[in-house]
């Protein structure tokens, strides 16, 4: 696959492949997540998350592609973009595979607060696997030698910083995912806050450290 990529073979047919495969995959966990709330929520989740994703690739791929000239590659943006489809193929493939645990807890729990932090260790788990999916790619598709392995590196580790601090905002931004029992669906809330002072909130809500209203 990432030899194909390198030599640019029918790189609109995997593109296409991998977005479709990942919309569905995303957007059936997606479905997973708004069903502890509604059907609603359900429909609306299944529709968010594949776009949190992708919205998160079209903000970021760019970045990756220059980083990636300024030390000397030679992908197109294109390969660029296909790597990164391939990152967030395998992410999407981990997520639907954690659907039936993630079913399980939501059968057998009534905590809303550890069904979200649990749901954040699963997306975190699912992205870090689907980021060493990229740098593989990286590895395969640049001819760059042992100095430009190592900038190379440089520009993986930047990028995944950057990837991650977009994703979790546009998170954000798109949130509810889940849906809190005790309110009503809402499509999109206020914005406010972020969401590592939300997952602290949780946290300290769950273990009791903290008297959140």
């Amino acid at each position: 696959m990432f030899t194909e990529i390198r030599d640019g073979i029918k790189l609109p047919e995997k593109m296409r492949a991998m977005l479709v495969s990942s919309f569905i995959f995303l957007a059936l966990y997606g479905a997973v997540l708004g069903s502890t709330h509604s059907l609603w929520q359900a429909l609306s989740s299944a529709g968010k998350l594949p776009v949190l994703f992708l919205a998160t690739l079209i903000v970021c791929s760019p970045t990756l592609y220059f980083f990636n000239v300024l030390f000397g590659s030679s992908q197109s943006l294109t390969q660029n973009v296909a790597l990164i489809l391939t990152a967030i193929t395998v992410t999407a493939v981990l997520l639907l595979s954690f659907a039936p645990i993630t079913l399980f807890f939501l059968l057998t729990t009534s905590g809303y607060q550890f069904f979200k932090l649990l749901n954040v260790g699963i997306f975190a788990l699912s992205g870090w696997m689907g980021v060493l999916f990229l740098s593989q790619g990286m590895r395969i598709v640049s001819a760059a030698g042992k100095e430009g392995a190592s900038s190379r590196a440089n520009v993986v580790r930047l990028w995944i910083l950057l990837y991650g601090f977009v994703g979790s905002q546009m998170a954000w931004i798109l949130r509810p995912f889940i849906g809190a029992p005790s309110m009503k669906f809402e499509l999109f809330r206020q914005l406010g806050g972020n969401f590592y002072s939300n997952v602290l909130l949780s946290l300290g809500e769950m273990f009791g450290l903290f008297l959140v209203r």
